[in-house]
């Protein structure tokens, strides 16, 4: 796991190593965070996914409860056996600090690709700094480069900041037609 706080030195007082990320997101702010493709081969990369993943589930937007130790430990090669899965990673130096996963998906409407935001995570620390948006910026780069129609993605309605920051970048509700309502995206568990 990674520490958010690597590079303080041990003497630090508490106070100073909670505040420590917050001093280095504002300097990391102007422009030194680093989007990069996920690459699983990499065990840094591999131990992020699985780090910053692990963070989001445990948030009450994401469940409130750690990932399970089973999905921790299946969940790379089960990734990296997809043709189908795309992600992005937002480092400030070495530290991961941000977190996109996709899937394409296909629209038998448009008769081409489109590409789902299935996760994506920025830690606790670091939210604010606009880094949803540069991690939604590449996806859909990646999803213009691959010919997709759209992007898609989920959000809770409790989850107001999410929604807010979908909506800046672009997203809005899908509606066929506006008179019959917007989808509403449902699942059933096995």
């Amino acid at each position: 796991m990674f520490d958010l706080v690597q590079g303080v030195p041990a003497r630090c007082c508490a106070a100073c190593r909670r505040g420590f990320p917050r001093l280095v997101a504002a300097f990391y702010n102007a422009g030194m965070i680093q989007i990069l493709s996920l690459a699983l081969q990499q065990p840094a990369h591999e131990a992020a996914l699985l780090s910053l993943l692990d963070h989001y589930a445990r948030d009450p937007m994401g469940g409130g409860a750690p990932l399970s130790a089973e999905a921790m430990a299946r969940l790379p090669a089960a990734l990296r056996a997809r043709s189908d899965y795309f992600a992005f990673l937002a480092l400030a130096g070495a530290t991961p600090v941000g977190l996109i996963n996709c899937f394409e998906g296909f629209s038998t409407f448009a008769a081409r690709p489109l590409l789902n935001v299935h996760d994506i995570v920025v830690h606790r620390d670091w939210r604010g700094q606009g880094i949803s948006h540069r991690l939604l910026a590449a996806a859909e780069t990646l999803a213009r480069e691959r010919g997709c129609c759209k992007l898609t993605l989920e959000v809770l309605s409790g989850n107001t900041a999410a929604q807010a920051a979908y909506r800046r970048f672009g997203f809005v509700g899908y509606a066929l037609d506006p008179a019959v309502g917007q989808a509403v995206f449902l699942q059933k568990c096995f």
